[in-house]
């Protein structure tokens, strides 16, 4: 019996995506390890820019491969899925003429944070497994040699970072070397384990504190001596070669909607406008007699809203995360099997991070998903900050929208682990945040002119972000603005500025995002009158995992129309 045209599509469609999910991992070792597979534990990233060519020609193959493919055969679902992969695969061919790869390290990214980050989650409880780490261990010199090919690439071109941003890099890196080899991040999982033979445990710690280190040592000199005084100047991608196209090309990817950078500039101003009225409102009822900016003042400085024990931060998010667990089924008709669990961000990157991480479970539930917390410098970890950062990145934030993700066996997998639609995850994360409102986490007024300062500190963001990238602003003129607008500690401002600075466009997804969101729910609410259910709209929003702006919105429209009838 011969098959059917519309099963014959819908048998390549899935085929090409199972190669691709393989492909992804060979590619990528370090994601196969993180996610649960483990059959490429002994292999680390190749770095070069010949694997980069190499990518970038196989994902057009992929997207030839997939154009071939007779759209009108397919499913409803299977045609969504087809749409998702075009839109991921077109975006990552058009960041191609940028040459990314030759801007490869900052404050919060770069081999010198993600090899540790690697050693942390690298299985290591037996012989066989320890054998394979101590090949990723050797492999490590080749990705700095790559690294450094790359960066001198992007020096020939004037692809370079700002020189303040790059010389927070030198003190991550020298606290590496410099961390006594048995009491380091790499040698933790080994250093009392009688599963690993004690042969074995010294060979790697030889190849940690000779090899490992000596390498980290070679790359700390190539970034001081070489590559540090050619780095510019001005804070903006503008001084960069094409610095316009590549912001516009970055605004697109990291929003997924066509947004000019005035639009968003103007739209930061009005949010940040808004919110500034709210929290005047706060203010006022505090009875507290001084102006706004007084009062940040007086947030930022007076230390008894600060912790002094990092253990006391710890337990106050468990607290604040127990009470919100306890409200999730009002919210939500369908709750993620995986859990989660909080632990320190390590030292190694903790003074250049922001307040906090969220790290996935692996498919395998072996480990809980992390909401890493950032224990460094107590005094710019505010605690009226911390129920909307608790909500932002475990529940209902990040831990509970991508372990449900996960969980959509129905979905290929590029779309439950590798959606790239970061305004819809950090989106839905920003809108987590609102939900405190309407589940009494913000009764007290103070966790509430917290809430209201993140969403301004996001609000602010746009207006920041394109201020430096469009506008010209300088460091300076950033860090003014937010202070200016914000509570925040002078730390944490500082830290966010550079952060915007060394990742252009990112910072936009958060409130562009959530903006959407709440416009879907309004429209859901004011469609269906009586019959809106708040639990049936988050499921709709969350059912189909991370999608770019423009599917989500066809998607709720779409639920609108069969809730009508």
């Amino acid at each position: 019996m011969s098959i059917k045209p519309v099963d014959e599509a819908r048998k390549k469609l899935w085929s090409l995506f199972n190669d691709h999910e393989e492909y992804i991992y060979r590619i990528q070792p370090e994601r196969a390890t993180f996610k649960g597979i483990h059959k490429y534990d002994d292999l680390l990233t190749d770095l070069s820019e010949k694997s980069l060519i190499s990518i970038y020609n196989t994902t057009r193959q992929f997207l030839t491969q997939l154009l071939k493919i007779d759209y009108n055969l397919l499913s409803d679902d299977d045609k969504l899925n087809y749409d998702i992969f075009k839109h991921n695969a077109k975006s990552s061919l058009g960041s191609e003429p940028f040459k990314f790869h030759c801007t490869p390290l900052w404050q919060q990214d770069g081999i010198h944070i993600n090899f540790p980050v690697m050693a942390a989650f690298q299985p290591c409880s037996n012989n066989e497994e320890a054998e394979k780490y101590f090949k990723r261990l050797e492999g490590f010199g080749k990705q700095v040699s790559d690294t450094i090919d790359n960066i001198r690439i992007g020096m020939k071109q004037n692809l370079v970072m700002p020189d303040f941003i790059i010389e927070q890099t030198l003190p991550q890196i020298e606290n590496i070397y410099n961390t006594n080899a048995e009491d380091s991040i790499f040698y933790q999982k080994l250093k009392s384990n009688d599963d690993v033979s004690s042969s074995l445990r010294q060979k790697i710690l030889i190849t940690i504190s000779s090899g490992v280190y000596s390498e980290f040592k070679r790359f700390y000199d190539f970034i001081k001596k070489e590559y540090l005084p050619k780095c510019r100047k001005d804070a903006g991608i503008w001084s960069m070669p094409d610095g316009n196209e590549r912001y516009k090309y970055l605004i697109k990817d990291y929003t997924t909607l066509e947004l000019t950078p005035d639009e968003i500039h103007e739209t930061g101003l009005r949010e940040t406008e808004r919110i500034t009225k709210e929290m005047e409102k706060v203010i006022e009822g505090l009875k507290f007699t001084g102006s706004m900016k007084e009062f940040n003042n007086y947030l930022r400085t007076d230390p008894s809203f600060f912790y002094s024990e990092k253990d006391d931060l710890m337990n106050g998010f468990r607290k604040i995360l127990n009470k919100m667990d306890a409200k999730l089924p009002k919210l939500f008709g369908k709750l993620p099997a995986a859990g989660y669990d909080l632990t320190e961000m390590e030292d190694f990157r903790a003074a250049s991070a922001p307040a906090a991480y969220y790290y996935p479970a692996p498919d395998d539930r072996t480990r809980p998903g992390y909401f890493y917390v950032n224990t460094y410098n107590l005094n710019a970890r505010p605690v009226y900050g911390m129920t909307a950062l608790a909500l932002h990145e475990a529940v209902p934030g990040h831990h509970l929208q991508i372990a449900l993700a996960q969980e959509l066996s129905d979905l290929p997998t590029f779309r439950r682990e590798w959606a790239s639609a970061t305004s819809y995850v950090e989106g839905w994360a920003l809108y987590a945040e609102s939900l405190g409102y309407e589940t009494g986490m913000y009764e007290d007024p103070y966790q509430h002119y917290g809430a209201l300062s993140n969403e301004i500190w996001r609000a602010c963001r746009l207006v920041v972000d394109t201020g430096i990238h469009h506008k010209k602003w300088t460091r300076e003129q950033s860090v003014d603005f937010m202070s200016a607008h914000t509570p925040n500690p002078e730390h944490d401002v500082r830290s966010e500025v550079d952060r915007y600075i060394a990742f252009p466009g990112q910072a936009l997804a958060y409130k562009i995002g959530e903006l959407k969101i709440k416009g879907l729910r309004r429209l859901a609410e004011s469609s269906l009158n009586g019959r809106f259910t708040l639990k049936d709209f988050h499921d709709t929003i969350l059912g189909s995992g991370a999608l770019p702006l423009s599917y989500l919105e066809k998607i709720v429209n779409e639920w609108i129309e069969k809730e009508k009838k």
